[in-house]
């Protein structure tokens, strides 16, 4: 015979539980970290220093190129005309300072002509420097 009644029943017999124990807690899924404030938003940070003013050179371009190299005050679309109509000549190497070579472009023709190529690509694509090896990076 058994007895659901705890009363009855005589010590140290304990009665079997009648409910399973709750299971444990599941863990939440994980949420990943909100992404960091795109750059340019929110508000600026008061404690950062301010930038620094890009330098100028007096006819108001600026003094470095894109990636920080200083540019010449010589004008690149100048010496891409002077390369690519007198290029033979070497004129465009005298008009960034670049005497020595500018005469062995007039002995040799620029190069029977690679030279002067070569110099065109390098202007346009803006690694042409000057006599004092800072680049022609202004229009």
């Amino acid at each position: 015979m058994s007895n659901t009644d705890p009363s009855q029943q005589p010590e140290g017999e304990q009665q079997p539980p009648t409910t399973p124990p709750p299971p444990p807690p599941t863990p939440a899924p994980s949420q990943p970290a909100p992404p960091p404030p795109a750059a340019g938003t929110g508000t600026p940070d008061p404690s950062a220093p301010a930038p620094a003013p890009i330098p100028r050179l007096p006819d108001g371009k600026p003094a470095v190129d894109a990636m920080g190299r200083p540019a010449s005050a010589k004008s690149r679309l100048a010496a891409a005309l002077l390369c690519w109509f007198l290029g033979f000549f070497g004129v465009h190497r005298f008009y960034v300072g670049k005497i020595g070579t500018g005469i062995l472009m007039i002995v040799t023709l620029g190069g029977l002509g690679i030279w002067v190529l070569i110099d065109f690509i390098i202007i346009l694509v803006g690694s042409f420097k000057d006599k004092q090896e800072r680049v022609l990076s202004n229009w």
